[in-house]
């Protein structure tokens, strides 16, 4: 019994939750960008992306590249909105790959907005390389 309760309790020692030592490096990296998103703190959201990250809407069109440009995007977003909250109602976790199913809700000058999205997180070299994006029409 002390062995199985040392086990349970020696990653919080290190400062790792037992439910994060059990996730795989790619769910940890889009857990913390989702969870500095709901933050709204872009330096927090920034650090599991890659310098030269790609951005990719509607799955496939490219969109931009860099983190230099997704701090701009996004800094210029989180200060915009007055309430802002993403939810993962599905998470898919194969290799390097994420796939979140999201709710998100954003309140801006009054109006409340819910929509679903999909998120794909591909991790390289320990960094969110690729992120697509897929909102309804």
């Amino acid at each position: 019994m002390k062995k199985i309760v040392f086990l349970f309790l020696l990653p919080c020692v290190f400062g790792v939750s037992p439910a994060l030592a059990q996730t795989s490096e790619a769910e940890q990296l889009a857990q913390a960008q989702l969870e500095a998103y709901n933050q709204r703190d872009i330096d927090a959201f920034l650090v599991p992306y890659s310098d030269s990250v790609k951005v990719y809407d509607n799955l496939r069109d490219f969109s931009y590249q860099g983190k230099d440009r997704m701090r701009t995007g996004y800094a210029g977003f989180f200060q915009s909105v007055d309430s802002l909250h993403c939810t993962v109602v599905n998470r898919i976790v194969l290799g390097n790959v994420v796939i979140d199913q999201e709710e998100v809700y954003i309140a801006r000058g009054g109006k409340k907005t819910i929509f679903e999205a999909i998120a794909i997180y591909t991790i390289r070299n320990g960094k969110i390389e690729e992120v697509a994006f897929k909102s309804p029409d």
